[in-house]
Order: structure tokens, then C-alpha cells, then sequence
């Protein structure tokens, strides 16, 4: 288990983000919505769920849902590997935070990312929803997608997606 250090208030020139893998892709997250880094643990299947959640996990007592990111980017469930851990993140939704585990093959760096190097998301031709991407980071002379947490794991549509999986059961 890793915690994450959060510096900054996040509103100035330069943003940190965690890097991390999906398959062959980079994907980055800003390291204020992120709690903590888990070894992939053991996880309860919780059943009616939509696809894209592997279970559950208890987190010193509370219950944390975990998506697989592969799934819900409507590509195939990613293998585990010794590096596939699960990433603790915070999200609001009607209002309330709550953490999610996301389900990534491997944690890579926190790096900072000046606002003057990220780009808006490409209006098309991405392997995603657009409005699953933040923005474009300029790292290294290449490009990491920047995602929108909030989009991502937004509760009440994965929520929809397990209620529209049992009507079509």
C-alpha cells in the first residue's frame, strides 16, 4: 500500500498527475483525487453489477467499489499481472465524496504537468469517450491522456449500466 503525498492546491501552473498503464497506453489522473495505491487485493463479486465492476474491497472498514478502467473503456478485461493494482480515488457524487478503486496494470510515476503543455482532448479519432478526457499532456515529446475522474467514474452512469445489464439478462 502506497498514500499518496498531496502538494500544492492543485490551482497553480503546475498540476502533479499519476501515471499509469492500460495495455500499451499511458493515462494520467491528477494526484489530488488520489488516496492511496493498493496491491491488487482480494475483491467480493457483488452480483447485478455492471460489467466494468470486478466486486468490492473492504477499506479499514468501508465498502469500495472497483472498476475495471479496461472494461469501462469498452475494451477487453486487462490480465493480472504482479504490477495490476488498484488506484483509491475520490469522487463526488449528489454531493458526497466517496472512494473507488480503479483497476490499472501499472502504476508509473507522479509527474507535474504545466498547464501551458496540456492540450484540449481531440474532438475525434480518440479510442475514448471525449468526455472521459481532461485534456492532453505534453510529456517527453509524446502525449498523455489526462482523465476526467469525475466522467470516468461517474456513480450514478456505471450505476445505470448494472440496472440496463440485469434487463437485458
Amino acid at each position: 500500500m502506497h498514500t499518496i503525498e498531496r502538494n500544492g492546491d492543485g490551482g497553480g501552473e503546475h498540476q502533479q498527475y499519476l501515471t499509469f498503464r492500460l495495455g500499451q497506453e499511458t493515462f494520467a489522473m491528477p494526484i489530488l483525487s488520489i488516496k492511496e495505491i493498493l496491491e491488487y487485493p482480494t475483491l467480493t463479486n457483488v452480483p447485478l453489477m455492471a460489467a466494468c465492476v470486478r466486486g468490492v474491497l473492504n477499506l479499514r472498514g468501508s465498502v469500495v467499489p472497483v472498476v475495471d478502467l479496461a472494461v469501462r473503456f469498452g475494451r477487453e478485461p486487462g490480465q493480472q499481472t504482479r504490477r495490476t493494482c488498484v488506484v483509491i480515488i475520490e469522487v463526488q457524487a449528489d454531493g458526497e465524496w466517496m472512494d473507488v478503486g480503479v483497476v490499472v496494470d501499472g502504476v508509473n510515476q507522479v509527474i507535474d504537468i504545466p498547464a501551458s503543455e496540456i492540450e484540449p482532448p481531440p474532438s475525434f479519432g480518440a479510442r475514448l469517450r471525449a468526455d472521459f478526457i481532461k485534456g492532453m499532456g505534453k510529456v517527453d515529446g509524446g502525449f498523455v491522456v489526462i482523465l476526467d475522474c469525475g466522467q470516468v467514474l461517474s456513480v450514478h452512469e456505471i450505476a445505470e449500466l448494472g440496472v440496463a445489464n440485469t434487463r437485458a439478462a
